[in-house]
């Protein structure tokens, strides 16, 4: 599908219209904090410590903050170990051994631990009631309960889900941050090899000098369960949800390759995945609000080869998992948590791919997002955004705990096909078919947002204006308490050969047309372009490092 990854409109309109707030984890820090904002502009692949690396490294903004959620903790660390690890290429820390604490726990002490296994055919029996597929999935893409019953305990699982939630993997923390770096059978895993190194990048050397320095990233857990730790037994079954990815959600499932900033504030994060494709995904902070909007893709690439999009130039290479989706929230929530960027509040489904053709791993990677005792995102607050390949498609999200968005473009069928070529229904048909599913979502969850790439001498006449509010006005009429909004985004450039944004008068005009006619509608604020981060633009190429 299109790329429409939200910045102001899906944010604003959405909560205007809903209202409320995220409901996410709340740890409170009143402490003074260092933060290393502009640490965040160099190359994974870095073997040399470029004049801007080291003027990032150095850097450092100093603040405080008396509502901080998963972040808001110092992380002191030396300048010249990391510069002399980045020479060097070589891990920061050589440790592979269990921690004191560890060797000596091997159950959690609380109230709901379920008693540990008593023999092997209970850790078999404890296994087959787990749902197969989850289990190849690995933990973040189970529940609570699901996790429980194959670790042997609730408090574990918990566990387990409050380092997720503040963008740390237990694993890498609990053992070690390089004591995975290989395989349980000596091997290196698939993406170290396809990085050509069986180390840590240099951005996770940073990334993970800095967690692993910090005394305080416990103090970001519940209370209860602060001084807790998983044992050994519960480590070791751990690691085995992930055995294909080499053991680990980070660096195994996937790895932070390279991270790029905008002047703007808008983050863009290069994720290689275990079998060395690359995904992107990106971070919009509103730092007046004080939260920010995640990005995500749900393929690399995309099928659908809409003409204004540079991932549609990519075609499909593959669908991802549940795993490898939530991966990017995973490490979104890391980079906002270190990098003092707002807490993530919203989630849309509008980066590289389209939901619809992956949509079961989709819906499960919704489930847990949303998920009261997982990363508790307000289903208001998640939109999933396809181009609608069939009037079936909206139905695939039917009983989704998300928002529709609609990428239209166009109300005129020949216009549409130009825009989008792989349509093959009518534009008419296709709107038959969100309303058949609207009309079955829960009342709070029918507001839609319809999507238009504005692009000049294109589709921004007067005209296509007037078909697209006869066209929405069917909607309307046709499903009850329905909260429409028109999001109009002005094209961004993708080195088309004649496509070109429209003025801004013509594009206020579009919209006066449209307010005109009662149709709610808005003018996306362009987030991120000077770094190809904006509407649009995702394609999983590598920016050079700025010099």
């Amino acid at each position: 599908m299109t790329m429409f990854f939200q910045s102001f409109i899906v944010v604003v309109v959405i909560t205007a219209l809903f209202g409320g707030s995220n409901t996410t984890n709340t740890n409170t820090n009143t402490a003074t904090t260092t933060h290393y904002v502009n640490a965040f502009s160099f190359s994974a692949t870095t073997t040399a410590t470029s004049k801007h690396t080291i003027h990032a490294l150095t850097t450092a903004v100093s603040s405080s903050s008396s509502s901080s959620r998963r972040r808001g903790h110092a992380f002191p660390f030396k300048l010249s170990n990391i510069l002399q690890a980045n020479r060097s290429n070589t891990p920061l820390s050589a440790s592979g051994s269990l921690s004191p604490d560890l060797a000596k726990k091997d159950d959690l002490q609380d109230d709901h631990n379920i008693p540990a296994q008593q023999d092997a055919d209970a850790d078999a029996d404890a296994t087959s009631v787990v749902n197969s597929r989850k289990l190849d999935r690995g933990a973040i893409s189970m529940n609570v309960d699901e996790l429980a019953t194959y670790l042997g305990g609730w408090g574990r699982a918990k566990l387990v889900w409050d380092y997720y939630r503040i963008g740390v993997d237990p694993l890498k923390y609990l053992l070690g941050y390089h004591h995975l770096d290989a395989s349980a059978d000596g091997t290196t895993s698939s993406s170290s090899r396809s990085s050509g190194s069986s180390t840590e990048n240099a951005l996770e050397k940073f990334v993970h000098q800095i967690e692993s320095q910090d005394d305080d990233i416990r103090k970001l857990l519940p209370t209860s369960r602060k001084n807790q730790s998983l044992g050994k037994g519960a480590l070791d079954k751990l690691k085995q949800l992930y055995g294909e990815y080499g053991g680990s959600l980070e660096g195994g499932v996937a790895r932070l390759s390279h991270v790029s900033k905008s002047r703007d504030g808008t983050t863009k994060l290069l994720i290689a995945l275990n079998d060395g494709m690359e995904v992107e995904t990106v971070i919009i902070p509103w730092f007046d609000k004080g939260w920010s909007t995640i990005c995500i893709s749900s393929q690399v690439g995309c099928r659908q080869g809409c003409t204004f999009c540079s991932t549609g130039r990519m075609g499909r290479q593959r669908n991802l998992t549940s795993t490898e989706i939530l991966a990017q929230f995973f490490f979104a929530l890391k980079i906002c948590r270190i990098g003092s960027i707002p807490d993530l509040a919203n989630v849309v489904f509008m980066g590289m791919g389209e939901p619809a053709d992956n949509a079961e791993e989709v819906n499960m990677a919704l489930d847990i997002l949303t998920h009261v005792d997982l990363f508790h995102m307000g289903q208001t607050k998640v939109t999933v955004s396809t181009v609608a390949p069939t009037p079936e498609a909206f139905s695939y999200f039917q009983d989704s705990p998300c928002v529709l968005a609609w990428s239209v473009h166009a109300a005129n069928d020949d216009l549409r096909r130009k825009l989008v070529p792989t349509t093959k229904y009518t534009m008419a048909e296709l709107r038959q078919g969100l309303i058949d599913t609207l009309l079955k979502r829960p009342k709070r969850l029918r507001a839609t947002m319809l999507e238009v790439a504005l692009i000049d001498g294109v589709n921004d006449s007067d005209e296509a204006a007037e078909e697209l509010v006869d066209f929405i006005r069917v909607i309307m009429e046709s499903v009850p308490g329905i909260k429409l909004v028109c999001n109009i985004i002005p094209f961004n450039d993708i080195g088309h050969a004649t496509f070109r944004k429209p003025s801004m008068e013509k594009v206020q005009r579009f919209q006066r047309i449209l307010w005109d006619h009662n149709v709610y509608s808005h003018i996306r604020t362009t987030r991120g372009d000077d770094e190809s981060a904006a509407c649009g633009q995702l394609a999983t190429k590598r920016l050079k490092s700025l010099q």
